[in-house]
Formats: C-alpha cells, structure tokens, sequence
C-alpha cells in the first residue's frame, strides 16, 4: 500500500507542472487523496466488505468532492487535476496514464444492472466539464476537448470535441502523436478558411468594378427611367 501511495504521488508530480514536492502533494492535492481512498475502497468491495467501502468513499466524497465508487477499476498512473466534481460510476474501467480534469464525469445513461458506465484506454486525457456516458469504449492515446459529452465509441489516437462529442481528428500512429493538433478549434477553422477565401474574393471583386466601369465608358451613361412623377400634368 504503501508503494502504491509513493507511486501515486510520483505520478502528481510528474504531471502537474504546479506541483513543488511530494510532502505538498501528500498534503494538498484531493485527487491524491481521492485516489488512495479508493484504492484501500476498491480492496474492501472486492473482499466482499460492501458496507465499509460505501461508508468510506461517501467519506472521501465528503472530504474531496470527488466520487469514485468502490466498484471501478483504475489502472496504474491515474492522476485527477483539482478533481472537484468527478464523478466516476460504478461500472466503470479506466487505463493506464489516464489524465482527467476537474467536473469530468463517467455516467450512466441506463438504470438497469450490468455493464452501463464507460470503458476509457491507456494515455488518455479528459478535459473539464467532460461527460462520458454510457457504456462507451474510449480507445487508447485520445483526447476529449473541456465540455464534450461523448455518447459514442471513439477510436484510438483520436480528438473529440463537441456537444455530442464528435472525433475531429483521427488517426495518428504513435510516432507521430506528438506532431498531432491539441484540441482544434472548428470555429476558428472557418474563420481561417474565410481569411484564405478574401484576397480572392477582393480581386474578384476589383475586377468586376473594372469591368463595370469600362462597359460605362465605352456606351456612355444608361437613359434614365422616366418616373411617374415627370409624366404629371402641371
């Protein structure tokens, strides 16, 4: 226990670029603390002693704001950053180097029993506000953008974003995910394509008041329309 302990403040540190010593981690981080409740937790449920491991996640929940239930399977390398408001369903299973921000939630859509709450690979990171409902298999080396609900598979080396979420990104093998974009912005992606379009559109436009101008020049001023007005008597 405590290897596991010593091993769950390295991973703080090496993840948090705010985290000074492991004396600071052991004593102010929730999503540490949060952790090595439910590892003691998990142990307790899987021996069959249901009863103290609720007593004390609803302890942990009370002391950090973040819920775990006793049930879920955490791998290795699991880190929570500020962690108020996670909430991580019983039925759920989470990988190896998973990275999940503040508000992230790991729900249910369904109230029947078995299987209902999501299955998240290695390497993965989840960002604030993130919803990940169901019994959805997110795959390995993914990203979820801050604010996402995703409802849905995703595949490996993947970027979701979105409401529901939405992969925008797909597809990069492990030698090139440092290369891969970080959450891209689709507004700001139009917003490119439009920059892209206006140098075109303005010499088009040059052109055709050109054209317009020299069709003037060269047949003279079009008549102009008589108007009622000049037709009235008097």
């Amino acid at each position: 226990m405590f290897a596991q302990i010593k091993e769950d403040v390295r991973v703080a540190l090496e993840k948090d670029p705010a985290a000074r010593n492991r004396l600071e981690v052991l004593l102010f981080y929730p999503g540490v603390h949060a952790l090595i409740a439910h590892r003691v937790n998990h142990w307790l449920w899987v021996h069959k002693y249901r009863f103290l491991a609720r007593m004390f996640s609803f302890a942990s929940r009370w002391l950090t704001g973040i819920e775990i239930h006793p049930a879920a399977v955490i791998g290795q390398g699991f880190f929570i950053d500020h962690g108020m408001g996670v909430v991580i369903g019983e039925t759920s299973e989470v990988g190896d180097n998973v990275f999940i921000y503040h508000g992230v939630t790991l729900g249910g859509l369904s109230t029947k029993k078995g299987k209902r709450h999501p299955t998240i690979g290695n390497n993965v990171v989840i960002g604030a506000g993130a919803q990940v409902l169901g019994p959805v298999r997110v795959g390995n080396n993914t990203k979820i953008g801050s604010g996402s609900v995703v409802l849905q598979d995703v595949p490996e080396y993947s970027t979701v974003i979105g409401v529901p979420g939405r992969v925008v990104f797909s597809g990069v093998s492990a030698d090139q995910e440092d290369d891969a974009p970080t959450f891209p912005d689709p507004v700001a992606r139009a917003i490119e394509c439009m920059l892209e379009r206006l140098p075109q559109m303005e010499r088009d436009i040059r052109q055709l008041k050109e054209t317009v101008k020299a069709l003037k020049e060269g047949e003279g001023e079009p008549p102009r329309k008589e108007t009622e007005k000049e037709h009235e008597p008097g």
